[in-house]
């Protein structure tokens, strides 16, 4: 099995030496909320520029924000459940943070097609409706697929024939390819992922973690401060 590095470098491919993780996987000595050290790595600029332009992107949180954070999660993946929970609650109370919402439905075709049917809804309805339903989206039991997020977007009063055309066309396609194919060139195969700052955080460190970080931006424009 390739480890952390190795991984890292045949997705990054000929990215520079200072785009990666050190040896143990750190970049910047963090703990999460269990005492155990969160993967993170640097990231390369030109990557990190790219979120701007990706296809079906939502932004919450501030208009003008001072820190923005991007989560890349998959709607099967547990960990990204909590996150979802702690990510909403802090940008719920900070008025300066942005939080970009990318989809990287690595674990099961099944994530990818709840993923065509989130991604349907905000180019039909925005991002108020989009998040609605990605919020009861990870609120879900089992395995999310999609025609439960069908079934969760006609309760929300969409209709269900109009989603699943959208979701099934070659806008979202590409829109969902695009997403991924940046979360890949980034390194993060783990949900959820972080990108803030530069860097990259490999899984959820914590709610509390998290507000460390967005405070540590905030004084030294690092996700650490000296």
């Amino acid at each position: 099995m390739l480890n952390r590095r190795q991984s890292v470098l045949a997705l990054l491919g000929a990215a520079p030496a200072a785009a990666l993780a050190q040896e143990d996987g750190q970049w910047y000595r963090i703990t999460g909320e269990d005492g155990r050290p969160v993967p993170n790595l640097r990231l390369p600029v030109e990557l990190t520029a790219r979120i701007d332009d990706l296809p079906g992107i939502m932004r919450v949180g501030a208009g003008s924000p001072d820190v923005t954070l991007a989560e890349f999660t998959d709607f099967n993946c547990p960990h990204c459940k909590r996150a979802a929970r702690d990510v909403h609650a802090i940008v719920s109370a900070d008025r300066n943070l942005r939080v970009v919402l990318v989809n990287n439905p690595i674990l099961s075709p099944m994530s990818a097609q709840a993923a065509k049917v989130a991604l349907a809804v905000f180019a039909l309805q925005g991002a108020k409706t989009a998040y609605e339903l990605r919020m009861r989206l990870f609120a879900q039991r089992g395995m999310v697929d999609g025609l439960k997020a069908l079934e969760l977007a006609d309760a929300l009063g969409l209709r269900r024939a109009e989603v699943e055309a959208m979701a099934d066309s070659q806008k979202i396609g590409s829109a969902l390819t695009a997403q991924m194919k940046l979360a890949a060139a980034l390194g993060f195969a783990a949900t959820p992922s972080f990108m803030i700052a530069g860097a990259g955080l490999l899984g959820h460190p914590g709610r509390k973690a998290l507000e460390r970080i967005v405070a540590s931006v905030r004084a030294c424009d690092r996700i650490v401060c000296d």
